[in-house]
């Protein structure tokens, strides 16, 4: 009955904890034993006294296919069962030598699960024949530092919906996320974790599959063909992945073996007050070989373009959310996470390694060091870095009264200081529109003018500041409500032309984010940057140059205020036309049609330390963007 699945040296690789693909050793694979057609299993469980495979092609029957611990003090059990068909429910069941424990888990290693609320694992083969060659031989280029980065950032569950509300399948949403995104402009869409999860109102984040797309919207197949769809029309995927934490369900990874094997055993480390959910023991090494295997196999069977890499910081510190008494220091007395700090390089290291093309990001809300620099100069290794402080400031200076802003002006200017510290990415996310804060509209304030034009100022400068930009899904139209997971986005509103105009301003600010380097292929450079003038407090208007790598020029000037300036002056680096490429307040945006008539021609007056300056005028609540020639 006992047939290996692993050789000694995966072995040793696991239990280092640098075994980088361990689903194609561990979990349920179809093969042949002695002529028999069925399925291999493998699965870690070091404390228990006996494990079985149980499911559809032995009914259920623990006595039916017994599997035997390897004898190499692995706690790998494997075996073979024959009779198992593709889409066959099975669990393990785990006898564990701690007082008698019985417990009845899904695979850590399954492909595919049955849809919830039903628990087990099914058996399933990943083949698929891929038709994204054109995009995986150039993605490198699109997913390079220097290139435009424009995230559109989806609930799969709740972007749209089919007839009598029910949820659209991988197959329909391929075609209809493909087609919007391309018509927006998006560069890339991030998905909210479609790793399967049992709670659907934790939109992922409580994750018990890491190795299976949510069975809610269709089978791995139908995934892999809604990654290849965007693909061929020239659109990267990117995943939010949950190695920070997991969630307490009888059949997931807690007290997998009777024992506390995948969390810390002391609540003090192992449990996370916030989220009621536990976490990963970094400090043991086969934890750690799941997770990086995890990773790689998003990249590797998905053809995933980038992780997302969600609560960094809590995975950083010992005491994330925790008061004093109830967390451990580390053996130095400190409050860093040893064990998390050297996954996360492990995990980066290995990701760059095997696919160079890809982008890590972390989503860390602290001040932590070299988030987005390589391990081997001492930073965690991630290719980008969220910049939680850009979003917290900007939204709290927008979402005030505009009578009060030049009071607050350094809010608007402080993240250049440390702009070019991080690979950074702007993001206004999901977490912005959710628990009560009200949509990105509503956060506005004023009457609906108000509101819009300060939404396409928010979006505008947003584009222009430096950095990669992500929005989630609704803010590029101005959705009025707060994102609701339970239904689908306000399209309706798309009949008024507010709606319209500004879902219209965001796909012609990618565009023209697109098509001049000057606002993307130096982001990460402080020479991609230069104030013109940021002191002006009193009027609430900024104004800077984005510049390029081979001379690029963008003028950029926002005007915070509900009044409009004329004969605005603004110096400029040298003289001739300077053509308006873009302005929050056209009509065709919503706005009321105030601008430039189509630019203006710099003056030989100095300003601003330059030697020529424009006069321009300023729209109320608007940004402009203007070049040269």
């Amino acid at each position: 009955m006992s047939r290996a699945t692993l050789s000694d040296h995966d072995v040793y690789l696991f239990r280092e904890g640098s075994h980088a693909r361990l689903y194609s050793k561990l979990g349920c694979h179809f093969t042949e034993c002695d002529g028999a057609a069925g399925a291999r299993f493998a699965v870690w469980a070091p404390n228990a006294a006996s494990v079985s495979v149980v499911g559809d092609w032995n009914g259920w029957n623990p006595d039916a296919n017994p599997l035997a611990a390897r004898h190499d003090s692995s706690g790998i059990w494997e075996g073979f069962a024959p009779g198992v068909k593709p889409g066959d429910a099975y669990k393990y069941r785990i006898v564990s030598h701690h007082a008698g424990h019985v417990g009845e888990k899904a695979d850590p290693f399954a492909f595919h699960a049955e849809p919830p609320p039903a628990t087990a694992s099914r058996a399933w083969r990943l083949d698929y024949e891929w038709g994204d060659a054109e995009w995986m031989a150039s993605r490198r280029a699109k997913n390079a530092l220097d290139a435009p980065m424009s995230i559109y950032e989806v609930h799969l569950g709740s972007w749209r919906r089919g007839d009598g509300g029910r949820w659209l399948n991988y197959r329909e949403m391929a075609h209809q996320l493909a087609d919007y995104a391309v018509e927006m402009g998006f560069t890339h869409v991030e998905l909210l974790p479609v790793t399967e999860h049992p709670f659907y109102g934790s939109w992922g984040y409580q994750t018990t599959g890491y190795f299976a797309p949510t069975a809610r919207y269709g089978t791995p197949q139908d995934f892999m063909y809604f990654v290849d769809v965007l693909h061929r029309r020239g659109v990267g995927v990117i995943l939010d992945w949950v190695p920070s934490h997991f969630p307490n369900d009888a059949h997931g990874l807690h007290y997998f073996d009777g024992t506390f094997l995948y969390e810390h055993a002391d609540p003090k480390k192992g449990f996370h007050p916030e989220w009621s959910s536990y976490i990963f023991n970094y400090d043991r090494h086969e934890v750690r070989a799941f997770l990086v295997s995890s990773a790689l196999f998003w990249l590797e069977k998905y053809h995933i373009d980038g992780l997302r890499v969600d609560a960094v910081a809590s995975m950083l510190y010992l005491d994330y959310g925790r008061k004093e008494g109830e967390w451990i220091p580390n053996v130095h007395g400190g409050r860093e996470n040893l064990g998390a700090i050297h996954f996360l390089r492990s995990l980066n290291e290995a990701v760059y390694r095997d696919h160079p093309d890809v982008q890590t990001i972390a989503e860390e809300s602290t001040a932590w060091p070299m988030v987005s620099r390589p391990v081997h100069l001492g930073g965690l290794g991630f290719g980008l870095k969220w910049n939680m402080g850009w979003m917290h400031d900007t939204l709290d200076y927008v979402s005030g009264d505009p009578v009060f802003r030049k009071y607050h002006h350094d809010r608007l200017t402080f993240s250049i200081w440390y702009a070019f510290f991080e690979n950074f990415v702007l993001p206004l996310s999901h977490d912005e529109v959710v628990h009560g804060k009200g949509s990105l509209l509503g956060r506005m304030p004023g009457d609906t003018w108000r509101q819009f034009a300060d939404l396409r100022l928010l979006l505008g400068y947003m584009w222009a500041h430096p950095g990669k930009k992500l929005l989630f899904m609704g803010g590029e139209f101005g959705q009025r409500r707060e994102w609701a997971h339970e239904e689908a986005l306000e399209w309706w509103v798309l009949q008024f032309p507010e709606h319209a105009g500004a879902q219209r301003w965001v796909a012609d600010l990618n565009r023209v984010y697109r098509e001049h380097k000057a606002l993307h292929a130096n982001d990460f450079e402080s020479a991609g940057f230069e104030w013109v003038d940021c002191h002006d407090a009193d009027a609430s208007v900024i104004s800077f140059l984005r510049r390029g790598r081979s001379g690029e020029t963008m003028l950029v000037v926002c005007n915070f205020t509900p009044v409009p300036r004329p004969n605005y002056v603004v110096g400029v680096p040298h003289g001739g036309w300077w053509r308006e490429v873009l302005n929050s307040d056209a009509g065709i945006y919503g706005g009321g049609g105030s601008g430039n008539l189509g630019g203006a021609e710099a003056r030989g007056i100095p300003a601003h330390g330059r030697s020529h300056s424009l006069a321009l005028t300023l729209p109320p609540l608007s940004v402009v963007f203007f070049a040269p020639g």
